[in-house]
């Protein structure tokens, strides 16, 4: 993944210097991870019915959403692939379906992805811009006292600069740990599940982390995750937890110790460095966690595409 952003590292480099100003003006220029924790987006020539449409799908999606139940923990799931390298928008997809089936969340999930891996027109972008405004809708529809955010996030990362936006040559971006914090936390969700699949991820653990949230990354804060070569159906970390270790009727803790165990297993079978995955759950999660289990399926669900070890 690392060597895939280098180009967009660069056109990040000149854009720092532009905004930035020249030393004798500016007290301090800003960095990379500056413009990330104020989660800067850029989009490049599209079409004005491009972003007519974008508000048109989006809104789509909004409107559908059902609302809370007063004194039932309600899920709310949002599934973004950030990237135009179709396997985020496979991932994302199926993720959104995995999740939505799991907590009970079906008709209050959003897909959210770039490019055409969704396989799905009536969907919005996977931006930034699209994730805060959905983020935004689901805080005004949800009791965020009672319910529970679940967000599952897919693409490149880089260190510091945390989620990477592309859209091909037309939208890029960046969403920095404390630009997620932000995001999550100033809209009011007092439980959360974040689920990061990007190398790098690792990073987010220590800002994201609390006594009522759930945490879980792809990495740690200075490794790289594997399996996202764009012909791929799943990334490593999305094919161990979402394909299979959350298809089962099992715990998330249980779920997440198998998941990482079958990262380890794969990375050991192609040679290739530990991307040590990161779980973080908070000791007052357990009073949402337990109700959202007790209502998910009893049995496993059919695993689907090919398996990211093939890739």
């Amino acid at each position: 993944m690392w060597a895939e952003l280098r180009g967009f590292y660069a056109l990040i480099a000149g854009l720092v210097l532009i905004l930035a100003g020249s030393a004798a003006t500016a007290q301090r220029q800003p960095s990379q991870e500056d413009f990330a924790n104020r989660g800067y987006s850029a989009d490049f020539g599209h079409h004005p019915g491009w972003y007519f449409a974008q508000h048109k799908k989006l809104s789509a999606e909004l409107a559908a959403l059902k609302p809370q139940r007063p004194g039932v923990v309600d899920a709310y799931v949002i599934a973004i692939g950030m990237d135009t390298d179709p396997v985020f928008g496979r991932e994302a997809a199926e993720a959104s379906r995995v999740l939505a089936k799991r907590f009970d969340a079906e008709g209050r999930t959003i897909l959210l992805a770039a490019g055409s891996g969704a396989a799905d027109v009536r969907i919005a972008n996977g931006s930034p811009q699209n994730l805060s405004v959905a983020l935004g809708a689901i805080a005004a529809t949800m009791d965020t006292k009672e319910d529970v955010l679940i967000l599952y996030s897919t693409s490149h990362g880089g260190p510091k600069i945390g989620l990477a936006y592309q859209e091909g040559e037309d939208g890029t971006g960046m969403i920095g740990p404390k630009r997620l914090e932000t995001l999550v936390k100033g809209l009011g969700f007092t439980r959360r599940m974040i689920i990061l699949s990007a190398c790098y991820a690792g990073q987010f653990v220590p800002v994201l982390k609390d006594e009522n949230s759930v945490v879980i990354t792809a990495s740690s804060s200075d490794t790289t995750s594997f399996g996202c070569a764009a012909t791929n159906d799943w990334t490593f970390f999305g094919d161990a937890l979402i394909n299979n270790a959350l298809r089962e009727p099992q715990p998330l803790a249980e779920a997440v110790g198998k998941a990482f165990a079958l990262v380890a297993q794969w990375e050991w079978l192609k040679n290739l460095p530990a991307s040590a995955p990161q779980f973080s759950i908070g000791s007052k999660a357990a009073a949402w966690l337990v109700p959202l289990e007790a209502r998910m399926p009893k049995t496993t669900s059919a695993k689907v595409g090919k398996p990211s070890i093939e890739g």
